[in-house]
């Protein structure tokens, strides 16, 4: 029985979505749930699995086209077993067509464009000699034939080292990123203000609970980020400007704090919301995020994930950088960068003191946040976090 393979449903802000890669070829045994194609939208990369065991029957749509919402991109027989390969006789009988004509995968010829590899120089090992995206990802040139030796010639400058460059269109994330990013700067009135926090108070209550926070709650650790966001919910709280929006010649005001935490793939970055954050115990936020950070790696995020959200929190810290400005995530009106944490000399009570020091990075729109109340966020936010206990407390 043959079934249509349909792009998946993409909600109203998403118009379209492009083929990424076919896992399968035309004639292939799959089994059911394998994955046949990934469509990269504009937010997430979409997977869609084979509905039961069969064979792939045709390719309606190849890689790099664009598909509409449940726009048919397959057909697929249910039931059906592999095509036999061809048969040696035929391949002998046409030796000369055999080898001119290469066998190559989508996914093998978009690795082989992307890093310049000639597909003849390729062994194929897959099904019938086609070369597979293994094939190429294992490939080594060959090492160049020393020339025979030849009477001097003139002697001719050659450059040091070849001045290679490649181009390759940008993904359909990137694309969307970059456009948010000019969006950002572009719309709105950026300012951005600085503070710096001592990070020892929440270092020293992580390293007493955090064997017995991870004992009790299933081995979920207990990190920095849940502090913040809990720091952040209170402050959000004590300022709604900074949770508020601005639509149009409206200003909204969100009676409740969705929180997006940024979180880095290898195509990019992408940010998840907590939703209802401020009635998330710590426990449920820091399991929430290492959830979110391991879909975003395997690029399991759906959309309903990165959907919506009313201040954002992002740590270049674990990269290791010790300040920047953040840009904002529109229609949100502020974004708070955390960073790395340093010991730093500091004068406390008259004394010199070594103490681990973060600095904090409030972005925000000065069209609705004026500067005295973003600045008083962030000293919120700095005395919560030096004073963890007034997190519980909320004062």
């Amino acid at each position: 029985m043959s079934i249509e393979i349909k792009a998946p449903t993409f909600p109203e802000s998403v118009a379209d979505g492009s083929i990424a890669t076919w896992h399968k070829q035309v004639g292939e045994a799959v089994k059911r749930d394998e994955p046949l194609v990934d469509i990269e939208t504009d937010k997430v990369v979409l997977e869609v699995v084979a509905p039961a065991d069969g064979v792939l029957k045709e390719i309606l749509k190849p890689e790099g086209e664009t598909v509409l919402s449940d726009e048919v991109v397959a057909v697929f027989e249910e039931g059906a077993a592999a095509a036999p390969s061809a048969a040696p006789a035929a391949a002998a009988a046409e030796p000369a067509a055999a080898s001119q004509e290469l066998k190559v995968s989508p996914a093998a010829r978009k690795m082989l464009e992307e890093k310049g590899i000639d597909a003849s120089a390729v062994t194929g090992t897959g099904k019938g000699g086609v070369i597979t995206k293994e094939d190429v990802a294992n490939f080594k040139p060959a090492a160049p034939v020393a020339a025979p030796a030849v009477k001097p010639a003139a002697v001719v400058d050659v450059p040091a080292g070849e001045r290679v460059e490649k181009r390759v269109p940008m993904t359909r994330l990137r694309k969307r990123i970059a456009e948010r990013l000019l969006e950002a700067t572009h719309t709105t009135a950026m300012l951005t203000t600085f503070n710096e926090v001592n990070m020892k108070p929440v270092m020293d209550l992580r390293s007493q609970y955090k064997d017995l926070f991870e004992k009790s709650h299933n081995g979920t650790r207990l990190g920095f980020m849940g502090f913040f966001v809990k720091a952040a919910c209170e402050a959000l709280k004590r300022f709604p400007e900074v949770n508020a929006s601005i639509d149009g010649d409206d200003v909204v005001y969100h009676g409740y704090q969705d929180v997006g935490v940024a979180v880095s793939t290898e195509k990019g970055l992408v940010v998840p919301v907590l939703r209802d954050a401020e009635n998330m115990s710590m426990a449920r936020i820091e399991e929430k995020i290492r959830e979110y950070g391991l879909r975003a790696k395997d690029g399991k995020l759906s959309m309903e994930d990165m959907t919506g959200g009313t201040f954002t929190i992002t740590n270049g810290g674990v990269f290791g950088s010790l300040l920047s400005t953040p840009i904002l995530n529109p229609p949100q009106t502020a974004i708070l960068g955390m960073h790395k944490i340093q010991d730093r000399p500091m004068a406390v009570n008259g004394e010199v003191v070594i103490l681990p020091m973060m600095y904090l990075a409030l972005s925000y729109d000065h069209r609705l946040v004026d500067g005295k109340d973003a600045v008083k966020f962030l000293v919120a936010i700095k005395d919560l976090i030096e004073d963890p206990a007034r997190i519980l407390l909320e004062v």
